[in-house]
């Protein structure tokens, strides 16, 4: 074997040998260390919005039912149709604002927006929320970020964080 073609062998297992050594002095950074911040943080998050909410219901005066995850809803008119449920194809008339009133989707510029309730697809707590209406019902939701599109938006016209106020009709299932 020609010594030329040994010496960059020799150079790779050098630097290979001292890049493990380097990975062995580091120190893992405690979970907790991290966590506890995160935790704090997400609490105080979690604590603006409600009040952000409760605010909101305030000034407008509406009267409000709230389920276990937070979803808030009023049905406002009650229709004589069948109850809505899992399997059924849902299909709704809308607008859509966040809480600071800006309207962002609304069915006369959308379109009707169909769904399958139970497979998703959609903002958890709308198909949460329809479960609760039966057709010819027109509701109001106030949907919380984490029911909503959480912390990263639509991509499109909700921003991330974003408190969702639907106020819809169900108008047919099948």
């Amino acid at each position: 074997m020609k010594p030329g073609f040994l010496f960059p062998f020799i150079i790779l297992l050098v630097i290979a040998c001292q890049s493990g050594k380097q990975r062995d002095n580091t120190r893992e950074i405690d979970p907790k260390l991290v966590e506890e911040p995160l935790l704090h943080a997400n609490r105080q998050a979690i604590k603006a919005e409600e009040e952000q909410i409760a605010g909101f219901i305030s000034r407008y005066k509406w009267t409000m039912e709230e389920t276990g995850t937070g979803l808030r809803y009023s049905i406002y008119h009650r229709g004589k149709g069948p109850m809505a449920e899992t399997g059924k194809i849902a299909v709704l008339r809308y607008s859509v604002r966040l809480i600071t009133g800006d309207e962002i989707y609304n069915s006369d510029r959308d379109g009707l927006k169909e769904f399958m309730i139970g497979r998703g697809g959609v903002e958890s707590g709308l198909e949460e929320g329809i479960l609760l209406l039966r057709v010819g019902d027109r509701a109001k939701f106030i949907i919380p970020s984490h029911l909503g599109f959480g912390l990263l938006g639509d991509q499109n016209k909700v921003p991330p964080k974003s408190t969702l106020i639907y106020d819809l009709e169900l108008v047919s299932l099948h």
